[in-house]
């Protein structure tokens, strides 16, 4: 997840103690509801207090769930779970070919990991939450027992039949970071690719503010791609967002820029090749330095030094080859990887696609 749990807790304290942003949070805390029954599920993202924010991109709905007891009773941490996609499929009654995982995170204090799953194809497809533990143990968040709150995102797109439903991209990553929810994902809108910081408690979510990028690859301005992944990131005391797109530029902003009233023009500082789509990152450090580590859907695992990525030139022109501005080392021993999230700080957890299906698994951070 597309994932925000140690990373979004590092990056809140750093934000906190070297910035002193702090948006005012709202002074009335919104209804507590019970009995979810969403129509999707999609990213998730942890506060560092455990409340788990769970993306409805089909009713463009973000809920805020209080786990309460379904959050305990477990073994701590996230055990390696070999062929998981059956094991899943099995609990949930179906085939695993009828299980398409979401997203995965790790819960900020347990590190018990969380998969959203829809159950199904098509109209008949039903959403799931499940948890891993330290034992491998898998269990079914009965959503319609979770306390929670939501928010509904103004102006999504309109719903398509086929494979290219907008709709789906209505929420594309989330992460939490300073008392606020921020979401990236389309709108209905001319400029529809939108990046939205959203203040929790929730009360209303505003139209959000339209991206702009020039993407080196095409050679052009793009304002209707989204955003598929990004973290949260300081540079020089000052809150940033990291984003990636397909085919593959990664863009800054400046998240005091994401006031709803304009459109912003990122700035793209690397592009990571053509044919391709970016599916989860993680920040860590390892000997001194720090890397965003990021998974891709045909080009393998890139770890990216951060090091210059506040300083780094905007990509302004069409690139000569497939890559351009800050490189990127392809890590070889990470393979099919289609989720990630930090375990500790020297582990990620990731979901990783073999012949033999889809493992669970600890690796350690490259």
């Amino acid at each position: 997840m597309k994932s925000t749990t140690l990373k979004a807790i590092a990056v809140a304290a750093i934000l906190a103690v070297t910035t002193g942003w702090n948006p005012a949070r709202p002074s009335a805390a919104p209804a507590v509801e019970t009995g979810l029954a969403p129509a999707s599920i999609g990213v998730l993202a942890f506060a560092p207090d455990g409340v788990l924010f769970a993306a409805d991109p089909d009713a463009a709905t973000v809920y805020a769930l209080d786990l309460g007891d379904q959050s305990a009773g477990g073994k701590a941490g996230a055990a390696d779970v070999a062929a998981i996609d059956q094991k899943m499929a099995a609990l949930l009654g179906t085939e695993s070919g009828a299980v398409l995982v979401r997203d995965l995170a790790i819960h900020p204090k347990t590190k018990n990991a969380y998969i959203s799953v829809m159950r199904g194809t098509g109209a008949e497809a039903k959403p799931a939450l499940l948890r891993v533990d330290g034992d491998g143990k898998i269990a079914a968040i009965a959503l319609d027992r979770v306390k929670y709150t939501k928010v509904t995102l103004p102006n999504p797109p309109a719903a398509a039949p086929g494979n290219r439903n907008p709709r789906a991209d209505t929420i594309t990553d989330m992460a939490f970071t300073n008392g606020r929810l921020v979401i990236s994902g389309l709108s209905n809108e001319e400029f529809s690719s939108k990046l939205r910081s959203v203040a929790y408690p929730f009360t209303s979510a505003e139209p959000g503010t339209s991206v702009e990028i020039f993407h080196g690859n095409h050679g052009r301005l793009e304002t209707r791609s989204p955003v598929y992944t990004f973290m949260p990131y300081s540079i020089g005391g000052k809150p940033f967002i990291i984003a990636s797109y397909t085919c593959t530029p990664l863009v800054r902003f400046p998240i005091d820029s994401l006031t709803g009233t304009s459109k912003v023009v990122g700035t793209t500082i690397a592009e990571l090749g053509a044919g391709n789509r970016p599916l989860d990152m993680v920040l860590y450090s390892k000997g001194g330095r720090e890397f965003l580590l990021m998974s891709n859907n045909s080009r393998g695992v890139m770890k990216i030094p951060t090091a210059a990525f506040g300083t780094a030139p905007g990509i302004t022109e069409k690139v000569q080859s497939e890559t351009g501005g800050i490189a990127y080392e392809k890590i070889t021993s990470m393979q099919g990887i289609e989720q990630l999230d930090l375990l500790d700080a020297e582990r990620s957890i990731v979901l990783a696609r073999t012949p033999a299906g889809l493992n669970l698994s600890a690796v350690a951070l490259p």
